[in-house]
């Protein structure tokens, strides 16, 4: 089965999405901060992903006081790259008011139901001046759009074809109601965006070489955000 970058020095390839992004997820951090994995699942990165740089990218624990990882479900508890609390929950987390610096939700807004509910949570955690940062499909991408026209229900079968990689227990029900710029400036209204669409290397490609190197012509010939995802940077007021 091809994967991308796999023959490059470090194993990923130059113009790989999970290291651009968590690049600048940690251009962020000091050190010290308190971290929230929001969606974590069970961590599947941690477990599955061959490159060791992307690995040690994403695993906080060697810059943050505490790593804490939230989900839906209870795969949460079987991660293993938070260093303090995993918790499930349905909107309304065990945290205190402010106290934690950052949130990371990778790949989760476009499972989001009842946006205000997910925001409001965010917001009660979060300190002032604190970094809201995520990753997902813009809403215009074709991964969404196609997405969006296939039933939920088929989703798990639709992608064990074209991500042959992905497991069953990390597939979920989409809904793409947070997945803009427009959306996060309504959703987070006041807070700072910098958010930006990048568009990254093909994630569907039924681990064939030569359906990636279409795919990737297509990505450099599309507008980003119709090949993209989005990198959400929300910084709450002061």
């Amino acid at each position: 089965m091809f994967k991308p970058g796999k023959n490059y020095i470090g194993g990923f390839s130059t113009n790989d999405g999970t290291i651009d992004f968590y690049l600048r997820v940690r251009s962020l951090l000091n050190g010290g901060e308190h971290i929230v994995d929001y969606g974590a699942g069970r961590g599947s990165w941690f477990e599955d992903d061959e490159c060791k740089t992307r690995v040690k990218l994403r695993d906080f624990r060697d810059v943050a006081a505490s790593v804490i990882a939230i989900d839906v479900d209870s795969a949460v508890f079987q991660h293993r790259a938070s260093t303090d609390q995993k918790q499930i929950v349905d909107g309304c987390t065990m945290l205190d008011d402010s106290s934690i610096d950052c949130i990371v939700s990778d790949f989760v807004l476009e499972h989001v139901d009842d946006v205000k509910k997910f925001t409001s949570e965010i917001n009660r955690i979060l300190k002032p001046g604190g970094w809201f940062c995520a990753r997902t499909p813009h809403a215009r991408s074709y991964v969404a759009i196609i997405s969006s026209l296939i039933s939920n229900r088929y989703h798990s079968r639709l992608l064990q074809f074209i991500q042959p990689t992905r497991k069953e227990i990390d597939v979920f029900p989409t809904r793409y109601k947070l997945n803009s710029i427009d959306d996060l400036n309504a959703a987070f209204y006041g807070w700072e965006n910098c958010s930006l669409v990048y568009s990254a290397e093909p994630a569907y490609f039924l681990g064939r070489k030569m359906i990636f190197r279409f795919m990737n012509t297509l990505h450099a010939l599309l507008p980003s955000k119709f090949s993209g995802n989005l990198f959400v940077f929300m910084r709450k007021p002061k």
